[in-house]
């Protein structure tokens, strides 16, 4: 098995991690990991527009669901962790979220949502948990990372991994929001996964 990004980040952390989530995170000897599961997206009827303007750039999801079957693919190589997330909708083509993941420093990655924007996040092991929370943005030119405030985008991010069952050491369930300072609550999906073995 390959180093995690998500092991770097942790350190000393990773030991406590639940054995649902170090499977999650760790890769196999190609450097490849896959989970499946259903996710229920949410957002207020405000964001419709300013998602659909982000979708068109690659970015997160502008389209509300309930249970929807859910595939996650990632694969480290170089240095990067990249994710494609691959969400089916009822009667639509699917929908393809990728991301690409880099260990920036201590306990802190950055998740960029396209080729320009990302968040910051800094991870941490918390009651049987494993919580994201953002640390502000960055906008990408070139190799420049130019810092961006929260509330001038999307808000404050949080995610939120934990095992569904101790007996259970293949299935978790991931709780991801964006809460912005003004407007509350502009986006959410949750759901329910299990890693595939291979």
């Amino acid at each position: 098995m390959k180093t995690s990004i998500i092991q770097k980040a942790l350190g000393v952390q990773w030991q406590h991690l639940p054995e649902a989530l170090k499977k999650h995170y760790l890769e196999n000897d190609k450097g490849e990991n896959r989970a499946q599961g259903h996710l229920t997206i949410d957002f207020p009827w405000f964001m419709k527009i300013p998602l659909s303007i982000l979708r068109f750039f690659g970015a997160l999801i502008n389209k509300r669901g309930n249970n929807l079957p859910t595939n996650v693919y990632r694969v480290v190589s170089n240095g990067e962790q990249r994710w494609q997330r691959r969400i089916d909708f009822p009667n639509n083509k699917p929908v393809i979220f990728n991301s690409v993941v880099y260990h920036n420093k201590d306990n802190e990655i950055i998740e960029f949502i396209n080729s320009v924007l990302g968040m910051k996040m800094k991870v941490h092991v918390e009651n049987n948990t494993l919580r994201y929370e953002s640390n502000g943005y960055v906008i990408k030119l070139g190799k420049l990372r130019i810092p961006y405030p929260e509330f001038l985008s999307l808000g404050h991010g949080c995610i939120i991994e934990k095992p569904v069952d101790d007996n259970d050491e293949n299935s978790f369930e991931m709780d991801f929001r964006l809460k912005h300072p003004l407007f509350g609550k502009v986006f959410s999906y949750k759901g329910v996964f299990q890693t595939i073995e291979s």
